[in-house]
């Protein structure tokens, strides 16, 4: 995916039947020979993604589910879903990786996995872009709002995808699924997240529009030419469907909002000495290339984003204490999960106090 990404020993819970895999490889894409090398990519929270490395020093992307002792959320882990997208988008001229192959026969390695091309790049996963001249960082935060736009800005129906969500009533419909998510997960009551299931049910916008939406389009989860402010890949396709483009939009701008550190957020900081646009003027930008006219009750987008991450976050929790987590830094993020519900339900405030 990235000569910049860090590979790490694969754990034992994520051990892979390198013959078994090395078999249907060879099969199926068959570019790639064997003997196979497999290493984990460091990071990734639900599903594991691996670097494979073929007998001639080629390198292939394979993204899995959990292992098989894996407690599974209902709907979590659609890793078919991730696969026809980007394939979608790929023939659609839309940065994501070349799709190789789908394996669903779990009884291969012991899980439904698929195969990707490994893209070099740069991840930069600091939204804050540190070690970076001022007009980089302007250069990169333009592409990545240049990008989303062009993401939503493609007609599911003609990328073949009129079905790959439910159009209309997104926000309910999605705040119905987090919340159900969130309680199967809740190890212990946070009180920002009760007021928000309560609150925002009933403050969804009017508007209804539909469009493909990532669902987790950040600075992290794009990958850069190696030496130009140009996405090459965008990543992570697990939680895209058909929905409202301002979710999938307001989901990045928390950073805006979120401190630096834990939070990996940009409030506080100089932006305009460092480079980086203000939320309103990256607004300002998506609107001038999506033509639209203005952005709507926009706390409302944030404070779902907030709400919807805290309930993602708590399932990476719930996962750690059952001893599933794909990650093994997922104990840290113990702590994040109220104070990512408390930054959204002041949003929430924000948005009473304008109405």
């Amino acid at each position: 995916m990235t000569v910049a990404s860090e590979t790490i020993p694969v754990p034992e819970s994520q051990r892979v039947d390198t013959r078994a895999l090395q078999a249907w490889v060879e099969r199926n894409a068959p570019r790639y020979r064997g003997p196979l090398r497999v290493e984990r990519f460091a990071g990734g929270q639900s599903n594991p993604t691996f670097k494979v490395i073929a007998g001639d020093g080629s390198a292939f992307v394979m993204r899995a589910k959990p292992g098989p002792q894996a407690k599974l959320l209902p709907s979590a882990h659609a890793i078919d879903r991730e696969f026809r997208v980007q394939r979608a988008l790929r023939g659609a001229g839309f940065p994501v990786p070349e799709m190789l192959a789908l394996c669903e026969d779990e009884a291969v390695i012991g899980r439904a996995f698929y195969l990707m091309e490994y893209v070099r790049g740069r991840v930069l996963a600091d939204p804050a872009l540190p070690g970076r001249a001022p007009a980089e960082r302007s250069a990169l935060y333009d592409e990545l709002n240049r990008v989303i736009a062009l993401l939503h800005g493609l007609e599911p129906r003609a990328l073949g995808l009129e079905d790959y969500g439910r159009p209309g009533n997104f926000f309910a419909r999605q705040i119905a699924r987090w919340t159900k998510q969130y309680r199967a997960s809740e190890t212990e009551r946070v009180e920002a997240m009760e007021r928000l299931i309560e609150w925002l049910p009933r403050n969804i916008p009017k508007d209804e529009e539909t469009a493909i939406v990532h669902g987790d389009y950040r600075m992290g989860n794009v990958m850069f030419d190696p030496t130009e402010p140009r996405i090459v890949a965008v990543l992570d396709w697990e939680l895209s469907t058909l929905g409202h483009p301002l979710a999938d939009l307001a989901y990045h701008c928390m950073q805006w909002h979120a401190p630096p550190g834990e939070m990996n957020g940009l409030a506080g900081l100089p932006l305009t000495e460092l480079g980086i646009p203000t939320e309103a003027e990256y607004l300002r930008a998506y609107c001038r290339r999506t033509g639209r006219a203005d952005i709507g009750p926009w706390e409302f987008y944030v404070a779902y984003n907030f709400f919807r991450s805290a309930g993602i976050l708590q399932g990476i929790i719930k996962r750690a204490l059952d001893g599933t987590a794909s990650s093994p830094d997922a104990y840290r993020d113990v702590a994040r999960t109220r104070a990512i519900a408390d930054l959204g339900w002041s949003l929430a405030e924000r948005h009473m106090a304008k109405a």
